[in-house]
């Protein structure tokens, strides 16, 4: 196997992990690599959900934020406003492209789900 594919199982499971996240919730890149064994890979967290658009399967990429709760995946969204369009579809407040209340919308893999 190389890197590539490994690369790509990785962002499968990250993908996977966004599915589950419940509608109103939100985590960051460090909790879900925290997840998948990989704890300091927060970045490369990041660079899969570059291309979580383009996925067959939808991938909620809207409820991951960074670790302060800010929106700082927004750029990869059709629109500068359509990250926090829909996390208030959801009924998750945002204010200055950061989560209020972020840690009541919080949602750990670590301890909602198990490998």
């Amino acid at each position: 196997m190389n890197y590539s594919q490994d690369s790509q199982d990785f962002f499968q499971q990250v993908y996977q992990v966004c599915r589950e996240i419940p509608k109103g919730r939100v985590t960051t890149y460090g909790a879900i690599a925290k997840y998948l064994g990989a704890a300091r890979s927060s970045r490369v967290v990041g660079w899969a959900m570059n291309g979580a658009h383009s996925q067959a399967e939808p991938v909620p990429a809207q409820r991951v934020v960074n670790r302060n709760g800010q929106l700082t995946g927004k750029i990869h969204f059709s629109t500068p406003f359509e990250m926090e369009e829909k996390l208030k579809q959801e009924g998750i407040l945002v204010k200055n492209d950061t989560i209020v209340n972020f840690k009541k919308h919080f949602w750990d893999p670590s301890i909602e789900l198990t490998l």
